[in-house]
């Protein structure tokens, strides 16, 4: 079973990604386009062109956990960048799940607590 705790790194693949690709494709494109190491502790991300679909790569112990999610309605977040990766936070993943834009740094603004004596 997927835990975040044992994820050092996610990875999202700027564009899209032609998601008819299974486990070996997307592995090339981590290992060719890339240049990283699909079997390192870490989860990567690719979104379709209509960014209403996602696929999630993560190697475990002796074999890839292939995750997929498709939106019934709407789109995900994604971000444009040319090319490449970009490299998430675990919140930011679950932001970008949950429909929210990466561009927000936090969910709330931070607030101070000032002592009135």
């Amino acid at each position: 079973m997927l835990t975040l705790s044992s994820v050092q790194h996610i990875y999202l693949a700027s564009g899209s990604t032609d998601l008819r690709k299974s486990i070996d494709g997307l592995v090339a494109i981590v290992q060719e386009g890339f240049g990283l190491n699909p079997f390192s502790p870490s989860l990567f991300v690719f979104c379709n062109r209509e960014r209403n679909k996602l696929k999630i790569l993560h190697w475990e112990h002796n074999g890839f956990w292939l995750f997929y999610r498709r939106l019934e309605r709407g789109t995900f977040q994604w971000p444009t960048v040319s090319a490449g990766t970009v490299t998430i936070s675990s919140l930011e993943l679950r932001w970008l799940l949950d429909g929210l834009s990466l561009r927000r740094r936090q969910a709330h603004p931070k607030v101070t607590a000032e002592m009135v004596v």
